[in-house]
C-alpha cells in the first residue's frame, strides 16, 4: 500500500529522498479514489459547532476569510469560493483510515485530515505551509502551480499567509486519486477546475517558542520547590528601594535548584503530544454495560481506541490523551500494538487491561471492537 501510495517507492526510500527536501507529484496514488465525504456532507460538517472549519474567497482582488459554524446560507454566494473543513478525521471512521495510511511517519508529528470543497475557479490563493502536507485530489480536478522561491514575503493585512510575489516553476491538473507532497514553506497555489475537493493531510510543527513555553508550564505544574524566602541576617538599606545582591543571590539560588533531563522532555513531550485540542469533547457511553459485560464483549470481539483519542508511548511510559500512566510488564505489549493499531484482536488483549480498558469506555476513550 505505501509503495502505491509514494509511486513505487518505499518508505525508507521517500524519507531519504524527499521527506522536507522536494516535492513529489504521484499519479493515481490511491486507485479509484472517489474521496471520503460528499459534497453535501462536508458542508453538513461545516454548521456544526464541534468541527473547525473557514470560508475563503476573493472579491475585486480582496481575498476574505470567515470562520465557521456556517448556516446553509452561505453556500448560497455567487462566483468562487472555498469552504475549508479541519480535523474530519475526529469525526469520521473512513477519513481517520485514510489519515492512518500516512503513519510511516511517526503518529505524534501527524496532525489531521482536512478537507476542502471549491466552486469553479475557488481557491486559497498563492500560499505557503510551515509544516509538510500530502494533498489527495478527490472528486473534480485542481490545477496546482508550486515554486521553490525563497522570497516569502507575505501581503500584510491578508486574512491568509498570502504570498505578495508569487512565482511558480511548475504546474499540473491533478485527477482524483492523485498525489501531491510538499514540503515545509514551498509555494503553492491549488486552483478548481470545475467543481472539486481535496484532502490535505497535514503535520505537526510547532515553533520553538511554542514549544518552549509549552514545557515552562509543563513545569510550572510538576514543580514541588520546598521553603520560603527568608533573610533573618536582614540590614538596613541605604535605600529601600534599592533590590539588594543578597535577595538576588537567594532568589538565583532558588531557581538554580530548578533542573531537568531527557526523561523530564520525555514526559513532557508524551503530554504535550496526546493531548486533545480545545474543541475536542469525548462522549461517554450514555447507558455504560456493565464490567462483567464488558469484558465478555472485548473478549469476543476485542477493543479499539475512541477516533479522537491518542495513545502514544516512550519506553515503558503511556501517554493517553495528555495523561502519563505506567504499564505493568506483562502488559506493555499489547498497549504498543493498541497504539500503533488502534485496536486489538480479542486474542491480543491482556485480561489485566481489561479493567483500564473499561475505565477508558466509561470516558468514551474507546470501545469493544
Amino acid at each position: 500500500m505505501i509503495s502505491t501510495l509514494l509511486g513505487g517507492l518505499s518508505a525508507d526510500e521517500f524519507l531519504r529522498e524527499y521527506w522536507q527536501r522536494k516535492p513529489l507529484l504521484v499519479r493515481g496514488a490511491l486507485k479509484e479514489f472517489k474521496g471520503v465525504f460528499s459534497k453535501p456532507e462536508l458542508l453538513e460538517l461545516a454548521t456544526r459547532d464541534d468541527v473547525e472549519s473557514r470560508r475563503v474567497w476573493n472579491t475585486d482582488g480582496q481575498w476574505q476569510l470567515e470562520r465557521g459554524p456556517f448556516s446553509s446560507r452561505a453556500w448560497r454566494q455567487k462566483g468562487p469560493w472555498t469552504v475549508l473543513v479541519s480535523g474530519t478525521n475526529l469525526v469520521s471512521d473512513e477519513a481517520d483510515a485514510l489519515l492512518r495510511q500516512f503513519d510511516f511517519i511517526p503518529q505524534a508529528r501527524l496532525d489531521d485530515l482536512m478537507v476542502s470543497y471549491a466552486t469553479d475557479g475557488g481557491g486559497v490563493g498563492p500560499h505557503f505551509d510551515n509544516y509538510d502536507v500530502f494533498l489527495i485530489q478527490g472528486v473534480g480536478q485542481r490545477r496546482w502551480r508550486i515554486g521553490a522561491q525563497r522570497d516569502l514575503t507575505v501581503i500584510e493585512g491578508a486574512p491568509l499567509r498570502l504570498l505578495k510575489d508569487f512565482r511558480p516553476s511548475r504546474e499540473w491538473v491533478v485527477e482524483p486519486g492523485d498525489l501531491l507532497y510538499l514540503p515545509p514553506q514551498y509555494a503553492h497555489d491549488g486552483v478548481a477546475i470545475g467543481e472539486c475537493m481535496t484532502y490535505s493531510v497535514g503535520f505537526r510543527t510547532a515553533t520553538h517558542q511554542e514549544l518552549a513555553e509549552a514545557f515552562l508550564g509543563y513545569l510550572q505544574e510538576n514543580l514541588s520547590l520546598k521553603g520560603r524566602y527568608a533573610d533573618p541576617g536582614l540590614k538596613r538599606p541605604k535605600n529601600s528601594a534599592e533590590i539588594s545582591n543578597e535577595m538576588i543571590e537567594q532568589v538565583a539560588a532558588t531557581l538554580a535548584r530548578i533542573s531537568w533531563n531527557k526523561q523530564t522532555v520525555a514526559n513532557f513531550l508524551g503530554a504535550y503530544l496526546s493531548e486533545p485540542k480545545p474543541h475536542v469533547f469525548f462522549e461517554p457511553p450514555e447507558l455504560p454495560m456493565s464490567e462483567r459485560k464488558f469484558a465478555t464483549t472485548v473478549g469476543q470481539r476485542g477493543f479499539r481506541l475512541d477516533i479522537k483519542t491518542q495513545l502514544l508511548y516512550r519506553g515503558n511510559r503511556f501517554f493517553l490523551n495528555g495523561e502519563p500512566f505506567d504499564a505493568e510488564p506483562a502488559q506493555r505489549a499489547a498497549l504498543k500494538l493498541l497504539a500503533r493499531d488502534r485496536k486489538l484482536s480479542a486474542n491480543a488483549v491482556n485480561p489485566t487491561l481489561l479493567c483500564a480498558f473499561y475505565d477508558w469506555y466509561c470516558s468514551g476513550f474507546g470501545a469493544p471492537a
